[in-house]
């Protein structure tokens, strides 16, 4: 097997099992000319075994770990065990704890619940594989009411497609159809052109109807972001929904309703529902349609989030709860100075349309942009915008999007909720 040797005194991140080596840590390539997604050894300068990994020669990224172990071989055994693992994770039933009292509690209770739901029926949404923290970089699963649907974003798992087909299969027998959507801007970073389309079981309808976070949903699993919705927020939808009661919402950067339909289930007077695809907003308005909510009370605008809060400003709009969910704005570590400035502009717009007393629920899901400087970023905005603002609520994933203590890249999902 080809190695990778890193240079003196850059192997402490691997000592910490972190499974990202950088090219900068990189001392030299030897034994052989691996291939792109090629698993090679990881070792010190001096010869040191460290970790077994993928080559990734086109990515900033040179390798990712997919074992510190050196007696675990790298196999297809090895991605039935990792992604019968995660999915024993979100499908095993919760575990009891006895009290001091005898009496029988559930322990991690958000984690827990998460659980329950997913195995109350197939006709739920939830993430099944979440890369790194579940041991597996590169490869996300989530399922859609029976419809399974993945992505392989790094050379590694791509070499490994068969293999992990036949494990999620293995993992999943119950699911009629395993859909890949390798389509993510990830993958040209790695050299892989876009992959889509059928790997086993029937053909998924255009739109599969799953129930997510107590809604129901239109999931548009073979053109929708991501694997189809945004299922890290399915935990935030409630907690922000809760401050709608008698609100004028405004969701911008809303996708197919999510926060619309929570802001209406919790009481909202009415919504302005703001997305720049009107294919998002027709997929909204079906998704209305499809739960008991009114939705006469929705305005759909179709625009750029950035021009038509600058003409809400304009003419002088208000609302009493304000919703930011945009897409990531840095893609990597050299984007996050445009990112912060992006991030400033909305929510310094938000701050200025929110009304005396309003609430702002405000997320980035940039990993490459920490909670703190987010939060600086927030705070610089509100500043600016001449508002006292006070943090009454954070924001992370859901919990079947878990954080490996190892990889803190992983929590990438972060918000403030924040009253003016």
């Amino acid at each position: 097997m080809s190695r990778i040797v890193l240079k003196k005194g850059r192997e402490h991140s691997l000592l910490r099992r972190h499974p990202w080596v950088f090219s900068g840590a990189v001392d030299s390539v030897r034994d052989g000319d691996p291939a792109p997604g090629e698993t090679i050894d990881i070792v010190s300068h001096d010869g040191e075994w460290l970790a077994c990994g993928a080559f990734s020669p086109d990515s900033n990224i040179l390798a990712r770990v997919w074992t510190f172990d050196p007696d675990e071989t790298v196999d297809a055994s090895f991605f039935v065990r990792r992604i019968a693992s995660a999915v024993s994770l979100r499908l095993s039933p919760p575990n009891p704890l006895k009290s001091e009292n005898g009496e029988q509690r559930t322990a991690n209770c958000e984690l827990q619940t998460a659980n329950c739901k997913l195995r109350t029926g197939f006709d739920s949404a939830h993430r099944l594989v979440h890369g790194e923290s579940d041991g597996l970089p590169g490869v996300i699963a989530d399922l859609y009411a029976g419809v399974v649907v993945f992505q392989l974003s790094t050379a590694g798992a791509d070499c490994w497609r068969t293999e992990i087909v036949a494990a999620l299969r293995e993992a999943v027998p119950e699911a009629r159809t395993i859909y890949e959507r390798s389509d993510s801007p990830a993958r040209s970073r790695e050299g892989l052109e876009p992959v889509c389309g059928l790997r086993d079981g029937v053909e998924p309808p255009d739109e599969v109807e799953a129930e997510w976070a107590g809604l129901r949903f239109g999931v548009p699993v073979r053109s929708g972001h991501k694997t189809g919705v945004y299922l890290d927020q399915s935990e935030n939808l409630g907690r922000v929904g809760a401050h709608a009661a008698g609100a004028d919402v405004l969701d911008a950067f809303c996708y197919t309703g999510g926060f619309t339909m929570a802001a209406l289930r919790g009481g909202a007077a009415s919504v302005t529902a703001l997305d720049s695809s009107e294919d998002a907003l027709r997929l909204l308005r079906a998704n209305l349609e499809r739960n008991p909510l009114d939705a006469g009370k929705v305005e759909c605008v179709c625009d750029d989030a950035f021009r038509r809060l600058r003409r809400f400003r304009d003419e002088r709009r208000s609302f009493d709860l304000i919703i930011l969910d945009p897409p990531k704005f840095a893609e990597s570590r050299g984007a996050v100075e445009r990112a912060c400035r992006a991030y400033k502009d909305i929510n310094l717009l938000a701050f200025k349309l929110l009304r005396p007393g309003g609430t702002l629920a405000t997320f980035s899901c940039s990993g490459a942009v920490d909670p703190a400087l987010f939060q600086k970023v927030v705070a610089d905005a509100a500043l600016d915008a001449g508002r006292f603002a006070r943090v009454i609520g954070r924001f992370s994933q859901a919990a079947d999007h878990p954080v490996s203590l190892a990889f803190p890249e992983g929590n990438y999902l972060k918000g403030f909720l924040c009253r003016v």
